[in-house]
Formats: C-alpha cells, structure tokens, sequence
C-alpha cells in the first residue's frame, strides 16, 4: 500500500487536500481513498473496489471513450467562468447551496457559467441534498432561469422522500447520489419513483461489477461520477462508464482537473468533452513526491487493518 497526499487547486467538498492510498494486486493499482471522516462501515466498499481493480476483474468495456463534465465548486462567478472556459466540456456541473453562501450567490455562478459554455452547453447543478423542500423548489425556479435551462439537479434535498416531493413540484429532472449510495436500500429511490436519473460512484458501492448490477436492477438513467480521486480511481469510473449498455448523460469523471499533481504518467484529463477508457501507468517519481508523511501513512494501515477486521474483505 502507498499512502499519497495531492493538494486541491480549490476547496471542494470542504477539504483543500485529498488524501488516500494505493493497493497492489496481481493486475496492477487499485485506489482505496474514502474521506477521511468515513468510518469502518463506510469505507468497506471503498477497499473492495481497490481489491477488484487491482485483480483486475472488469467487464468489457463497449465503448473507447466516455463524455464528461467539468466541475464547478462554489466559487465566485469569476472563477467559475474561467474553470468552465478552461475545462474543455460541452456539459458543467455546478456546486450550489454551500454552507455560508447564498441563492443569489448560485445564480451568478450559474449565469457565468452559461456565458462560458454558450447556448448548446449543458448545465447541472448539484445541491448535496443542502435543501429543504420548499427551499429546493424555490432555488431550482431560480436557477432554471440563471441558467438557462437545467439538464438536472442532483440531490436537492437530503432524503429520499424529500427527493420524491421535489421532483413532483418541479420540472427540473432529478438525480440522486446520496440517496442512493448512503442508502441501506438503494432502490427506494426507485420505488418511490424519486429520481429521473441515477448518479453512481464506484467506489462508495463497492466497485465496477457492484454498479453494473445496481444499474441494471435501479431502472433508471446512469451517470457514473467520481469521489474526487486520482486517474487510478478515475480509471474504476471509467470502466464502468465504458461497460453501461446505455450511456445517455456526459458523467462526472474530470475532477483530476481539480488536483495540482496525480500519480500516473498520463492523467486522465478531458479533450473535447471526453476521456479514454484506458487503465493509467503509476508514475513511481510522482509516487515518491506526493508520499504521506509517516504519521498519515500509520493512519491508513491503522485503518486498513481496521476495515480488514470487519471480515468482509482479506
């Protein structure tokens, strides 16, 4: 196991540096990063993706290469245009509803962000369930207009009836993410017929093969995110995204562009809107440079021999 540390170019999700770690297998890496607030239970899943990735044991992919979006933290409309123009998608997913900042704060970033991407482009906005009902049907009316039209909005509100009543008040479609992989039963999103389309993450359910049967078995629309990983994880997402037999929506796998460095040779990072469904190379140079100090990496095997324990995985 290589415990890796890479700074943020901006704060996401409330961190300024990602950190996880590495397993080799037969096959080659796998990446096992859950946040670090994740406890045992949490991060399980996480480590059995590793595992499937180092072995190795992916499905076919029926496609070369996968449309993505660029990522939009919540930042100042400024910066927001300037991620988008530099992003090189077509699609953008736009954080709202931060902690401190306001609806009208969204809607300047939305608005920069329309401006950057032009008529044609395709706007999504995720709200990491920060919303109460009411409050999500009032902002998605908003933000539909700043935008210029909403192709989603993820996770408006926090549980899966809460989704299941703001999609019935709005016209804007509905994507669940954490209501489906927090969720003991992932499928009450479909059976309570709350969400338009799914957002899934590979390492959160436990690998490739574990989406593959939650997409097929959920019914519903795939766009396959990332947990703001490294290209090794990416490249998890990528496989999956490759072996949907549909694949309707750009998904959510660019956020390399939110690290300052990466342990492969070649990141996966977007040209025209795209990436390839390829397996990356470990950099070990870049290995050795973005290397936890010996405390963090004695957290990580504290933590693997922890999650180990639970008997799950060996």
């Amino acid at each position: 196991m290589r415990v890796w540390s890479v700074p943020l170019r901006t704060r996401f999700r409330g961190i300024t540096v990602r950190e996880g770690a590495l397993v080799r297998g037969e096959a080659g890496w796998g990446e096992w990063s859950p946040f670090l607030e994740y406890d045992d239970e949490v991060a399980e899943p996480w480590l059995r993706c590793a595992l499937e990735a180092a072995a190795g044991d992916w499905p076919a992919a029926v496609r070369d290469t996968v449309p993505v979006n660029v990522t939009v933290p919540a930042v100042g409309a400024e910066r927001a245009h300037r991620i988008v123009s530099a992003g090189g998608c077509r699609t953008a997913k736009v954080k709202v509803a931060e902690p401190g900042q306001t609806l009208a704060d969204d809607q300047a970033r939305l608005e920069a962000v329309r401006d950057a991407l032009g008529p044609s482009g395709r706007i999504r906005v995720d709200a990491n369930g920060g919303w109460s009902v009411s409050d999500a049907v009032a902002a998605l009316r908003v933000l539909e207009v700043a935008s210029g039209g909403l192709e989603y909005a993820e996770q408006p509100s926090a549980s899966v009836e809460e989704l299941a009543e703001v999609r019935r008040r709005v016209d804007v479609p509905i994507a669940a993410d954490e209501s489906i992989r927090r969720a003991a039963d992932p499928y009450r999103v479909r059976d309570l017929e709350a969400a338009d389309v799914a957002v899934l993450k590979v390492q959160p359910l436990g690998g490739v093969r574990a989406c593959l049967r939650i997409a097929e078995d959920i019914g519903l629309p795939v766009v396959v995110s990332s947990a703001l990983e490294t290209s090794v994880g990416i490249a998890a997402g990528l496989a999956l995204a490759g072996a949907l037999p549909e694949l309707p929506f750009a998904c959510g796998l660019a956020t390399v562009q939110l690290l300052t460095d990466d342990v492969v040779d070649a990141p996966l990072l977007p040209v025209d809107g795209e990436l390839p469904v390829r397996v990356p190379s470990i950099d070990l140079a870049a290995l050795e440079r973005l290397a936890a100090p010996p405390d963090r990496v004695a957290h990580w095997q504290a933590r693997l021999a922890a999650v180990r324990g639970l008997g799950a995985v060996r």
